[in-house]
């Protein structure tokens, strides 16, 4: 007679996520997600071909949250919200902010993509960015993102303390200044990222 399987593969997911939260992904073994189930590692590989299509579930776990997250109202403006969002989300989730956005644990370009893509999709529906490239609309919401993540790791670290108006002020001035300025417009249509990659 088949054993009754007992471990489900949600039971998987949400331990391995509770993991990832409490501790990033450095303790992201079969071996400490069977701990926080309380069972071997065998119904982990039952469910999942290895750690790796497991890592995939709960990245694409955290972007669907994060993605609700970035649709919360602060003010008018959908870019602005998303931008303090994603500060208040390394605030109030600083190890799983680590994780999904610091370390390299996954490769830095996946969730820079899904970031950008997110805020992109917001960026177009401002007036203003009819008239700009995808070179220049790209490079005005990775300054914002760079803006963005500077104070979120300053008031993680104890450094500043910031309001939510003073960041929407901060936030608003820079958008402003790419735009009217053309800062970050690139060169010969290439983008930040490039040149910065150019750099190294």
């Amino acid at each position: 007679m088949a054993r009754h399987k007992s471990i489900t593969r949600d039971q998987i997911l949400a331990a391995a996520y509770k993991l990832v939260v409490a501790e990033g992904f450095s303790k992201f073994t079969a071996r400490n997600i069977a701990a926080q189930i309380g069972c071997s590692t065998q119904p982990i590989y039952l469910e999942f071909d290895n750690m790796a299509e497991l890592r995939t579930a709960i990245m694409d776990q955290i972007k669907q949250e994060l993605t609700e997250k970035f649709d919360k109202v602060y003010t008018h403006d959908p870019i602005i919200d998303m931008a303090l969002t994603y500060i208040d989300f390394a605030l109030e989730n600083h190890n799983l902010y680590t994780a999904v956005f610091v370390e390299d644990h996954f490769g830095v370009d996946d969730m820079r993509q899904f970031a950008i893509a997110a805020a992109l999709k917001r960026f177009e529906a401002r007036e203003e960015a009819k008239s700009l490239s995808d070179t220049q609309k790209n490079n005005i919401i990775t300054g914002l993102w760079i803006v963005a993540t500077g104070i979120a790791d300053l008031m993680t670290s104890g450094f500043v303390s910031m309001s939510h108006a003073q960041m929407i002020d901060i936030l608003q001035t820079v958008i402003n200044v790419f735009i009217e300025n053309g800062s970050l417009s690139g060169h010969a249509g290439e983008d930040i990222i490039a040149m910065a990659a150019r750099t190294k």
